[in-house]
This record gives C-alpha cells, sequence and structure tokens, in this order.
C-alpha cells in the first residue's frame, strides 16, 4: 500500500516529467520562447505546490501518542485529522494535523505539527505575506492584488490584504523597540532631528459625520475631510561648514548640492492622531517621544551635536519644547526664502531680475546673523511705498513670520559649526512616505488603516523590511507555540 508521503513525492515526480516532456515538445515545435517561458512558469508554480505538499506529508501528522502530558494536564488526541487550509507563493493545499486537546468541543491546545512548520496565524505563508504587503506598500491594494495574480495565479481579495496589512502592522512597535543602536563608527557627528505634518484623505465617520443635505462647496474646500500625520526623521550627518555666500549659491543658484555629506542612518516614521489604549494620543506626542528615545538611544553620552530643523509651525516648537531636550533650534532656510519671495513680489513683478536681486540681498543678510535689520529694512519699505490690500498682507505676514521665528535663525552660528539648515529630509518624507501613499486617486482612509499603512511603508522605505519580517515570523513563532520546546523533544523520543 502506498503511503500518504510516498504518494506525494510520487506526484511531484510524475510533475517533474510532464515539465520535461514540455520542454522537449516545445524544443521540437520550435515554440516562440515567450510563449515557452509563460507555460513552464505555470508548470513550475504547479511543481513547487507538489513539492511543497510533499514536504509537509514527510513531517507525518503530528501523532505523538495518544495523551500528551503540558503544563501539569494529560491532553488527549482528538479522534480526526483536522485540516488546515495553507496558501504559498506556489499555490494552495490542505495540511492534516494531529489535534490535542480536552475534547472536540474545546479549544485545540496542543498541535504538534502546526509547531514543527513553524505555521502562521492565518492561512497564507509568510513568504506570500511578505511579497503581497511589499506591494501594498507601494501602490494600491486593487492594483497590489493584479500584480500577485499575473505573477503567482493567486486570487486573493482587496480585503483579505487590506486585513493582512493590518495585522501585520502590530508588529512594528515590538520591531522597533527591540533594533539596536547604530555603531558609533557609522554614525555622523550631528544627530538632526525634523517634523513636519501632512493630512490624510479620510472617510466619513457615520457615527461622527451626520448625514448633510447637499450644498455647493464653497472656493478652496475639499469635498473629503483629512487627518494630520505627523512625519518625522532621524539621523545622523557630518559637519558642512558655509558661508553665507556659498548657501547663496547653493539656493540661488544650485551650485554646491553635491559636496553635501549624506545622512547616516535614517529613519523616518509618521503617527496619526488616534485612540490608543482608550485615550486619544496626538500624532505629535508619538513623533516627538519618539525623538527624545532616539537621543537617549544614539547619543547616550551628549557627544553629539543635536540640532532640529523645522518649518514656522508654532505646535511643533511647542512640542519640541515640552520635551526638555537640549537641542540647537533651526528654521528651514527654504520656508524663509519663501517669505522673502513673497516680500520682493510686493514691490517688483515674478520672475523679473529686480525681484531675484532683491531676494539675494536679504538672504544674505538673514544667513550673516542680521535678521533684525532685514525685518526693520521691510517695514521701512512698506511705509514708504505705502503698501495697501493684498500686497500689505502678504508684506506684514513676511515680517511677522521672520519676527516670530527670530531665536531660531542664527544662521551665522550655524553654518560656521556646519550644521544643516534646511528641512528637505522631512519634506521628501511628507512626500514619498505619506502623500505617495495614501492620496492616490480615490484613496479615503479610516484612521486604523492609515496607521498601519503608515507604519509598514515606513519600515519598507527604513531598509528594514527583510529584518522585519524575519523579526515577526520569530516574535509570532514565540506566541503562538509556547509549546514548540516540549514537541521537539517528544518528536525525538518517537523517532
Amino acid at each position: 500500500m502506498i503511503t500518504s508521503q510516498e504518494q506525494a513525492i510520487f506526484k511531484a515526480k510524475k510533475e517533474f516529467e510532464m515539465i520535461e516532456a514540455t520542454v522537449r515538445q516545445a524544443a521540437v515545435n520550435g515554440q516562440r520562447i515567450d510563449l515557452f517561458e509563460h507555460d513552464l512558469w505555470g508548470q513550475v508554480l504547479n511543481l513547487g505546490c507538489k513539492l511543497m505538499q510533499a514536504f509537509v506529508e514527510l513531517q507525518g501528522s503530528g501523532d505523538l501518542g495518544s495523551t500528551l502530558e503540558y503544563e501539569g494536564r494529560s491532553l488527549n488526541r482528538l479522534d480526526k485529522l483536522h485540516d488546515r487550509r495553507y496558501v504559498s507563493v506556489f499555490g494552495e493545499f490542505t495540511i492534516k494535523r494531529t489535534v490535542y486537546g480536552t475534547r472536540e468541543t474545546q479549544k485545540h491546545e496542543v498541535i504538534p505539527l502546526d509547531a514543527t512548520l513553524g505555521l502562521p496565524d492565518g492561512d497564507y505563508s509568510y513568504l506570500l505575506q511578505q511579497w503581497d504587503q511589499a506591494f501594498c506598500v507601494q501602490g494600491s491594494y486593487a492594483r497590489s492584488q493584479q500584480s500577485i495574480k499575473s505573477i503567482l495565479n493567486l486570487g486573493q481579495s482587496v480585503r483579505s490584504m487590506e486585513a493582512m496589512n493590518q495585522s501585520m502592522a502590530k508588529d512594528v512597535e515590538s520591531f522597533r523597540n527591540s533594533e539596536p543602536p547604530s555603531s558609533p563608527g557609522q554614525e555622523g557627528e550631528i544627530l538632526v532631528l525634523t517634523a513636519d505634518g501632512k493630512g490624510v484623505p479620510m472617510r466619513k465617520d457615520k457615527q461622527q459625520d451626520a448625514p448633510a443635505k447637499y450644498k455647493r462647496r464653497t472656493k478652496g474646500q475639499k469635498a473629503n475631510k483629512k487627518r494630520m500625520a505627523c512625519a518625522g526623521a532621524v539621523y545622523t550627518i557630518d559637519p558642512f561648514v558655509r558661508t553665507a555666500n556659498d548657501i547663496v549659491d547653493d539656493v540661488m543658484r544650485n551650485n554646491r548640492g553635491k559636496e553635501r555629506p549624506k545622512p547616516q542612518n535614517k529613519k523616518l516614521q509618521a503617527e496619526l492622531t488616534r485612540v490608543i489604549e482608550g485615550v486619544e494620543v496626538k500624532g505629535k506626542e508619538i513623533i516627538f517621544s519618539w525623538f527624545k528615545d532616539e537621543v537617549a538611544l544614539r547619543n547616550p553620552h551628549g557627544k553629539m551635536a543635536v540640532v532640529c530643523v523645522m518649518d514656522g509651525e508654532r505646535a511643533l516648537w511647542k512640542k519640541l519644547r515640552e520635551m526638555d531636550l537640549d537641542v540647537v533650534t533651526i528654521l528651514d532656510i527654504f520656508h524663509v526664502l519663501e517669505r522673502v519671495w513673497d516680500a520682493a513680489h510686493c514691490f517688483h513683478p515674478e520672475g523679473s531680475q529686480q525681484a531675484e536681486e532683491f531676494v539675494t540681498v536679504r538672504l544674505k543678510r538673514i544667513l550673516e546673523g542680521n535678521v533684525g535689520r532685514v525685518i526693520g529694512g521691510l517695514r521701512q519699505m512698506a511705509t514708504k511705498h505705502n503698501l495697501r490690500g493684498s500686497r500689505k498682507k502678504r508684506m506684514d505676514a513676511s515680517v511677522k513670520y521672520l519676527e516670530n521665528n527670530r531665536t531660531n535663525m542664527r544662521y551665522d552660528e550655524y553654518l560656521a559649526k556646519g550644521y544643516p539648515i534646511g528641512s528637505g529630509v522631512v519634506e521628501g518624507i511628507c512626500r514619498y512616505l505619506i502623500k505617495d501613499r495614501m492620496e492616490l486617486t480615490g484613496m479615503r482612509w479610516r484612521t486604523e488603516g492609515a496607521q498601519a499603512m503608515l507604519d509598514l511603508r515606513a519600515v519598507f522605505l527604513n531598509g528594514n523590511w527583510e529584518r522585519f519580517q524575519q523579526s515577526r515570523i520569530e516574535e509570532n513563532d514565540r506566541k503562538l507555540y509556547p509549546y514548540k520546546e516540549l514537541v521537539t523533544l517528544k518528536f525525538k523520543n518517537v523517532a
């Protein structure tokens, strides 16, 4: 009588023989190579599925005898084998397992084969989950589903991929907490913190948003509300000493960009305001608490200079002060530049040589530490030219912005010490971590799903995808199979 193990191996061998015959026949027929490749890939997937089945069959069902002692109790082997669906990258098949418990209708307490194989909690293999979500963090669920189907010929629902995303994201926090600090030799001399906000389009909450009668939107009003996500980045960088003239050349003519040192060990994170354990927690709170932890982890002896570069959003600077960190505060020079351009256009046409000269002169003065002189000069010009209406409003806004942020505009000191003065890193984060995925055409999110996507996308963009997957598999294995050591020992005795 052929055993199930022998039968599984026999099926795999027959599949391989069919592939061999296909190769020979295609060569005789002079089949076009792309058509052969397509047919071969389908057969290779079938072979892989049969080999997976054979591998599982060779493990047996996990039968360790009629009873099993576990945690001071005697568990019974249930009468029948229990089927489990398993979806691998090669296809779907069924795993038959021996189960131990008190009786059939009660909890299945020990499943030896599941522990031996290290099966995941759900139906989908860890490798398939990894591939699925690598697609999902880069593109829409629907497009990811189509891509996986076209490659692996596996039909998965969009809903299942969304559920997989949220389930996987639950392991991100423990992974972050387990990550060791970078080696000091791999770090730059300056530790940089930077944060900004970006809206995420949300679905309407039926409980909070009562149905409204149709009403035409006002100018600039959006059809869907957004929830602000706070994005943060932490990295180190070597000093880059420059002069005011260097920055003017860089900003106005982009001459020295290639000489800049590159950020080291950059970490990205984005957090939505949400309810955690029954309490609403602001996204800014999470990001700035993370900043504090990163400073303690990466600069334990205080040898690095710590700088924070952000735009003029007062809520961000307030939150930084609440963290009580010893940090050099720097206003992003590009936001300053925007205000100077606004002021220039109160007197000169956009795109004119006069406007560019106006900006160049004042930018240089600001970089040399003469912020007060620039503010005073702008006020005098506004009075002299008797600005009115929208031009006066723009000038007042520019002057107020500079005045409110003067304490974070000591650019002469920053440049002399080689500190970064632009927040381009976090501007990029808001774009490629949040906007490029969360604002795809038609995207609308629930808070839980949005945060899950942001967590996994950050892991992916941080370059930690493979390590994260391995970490979560090991952690899940410990949680799912606390009896694994017992099963391993029993298997050895049975063998």
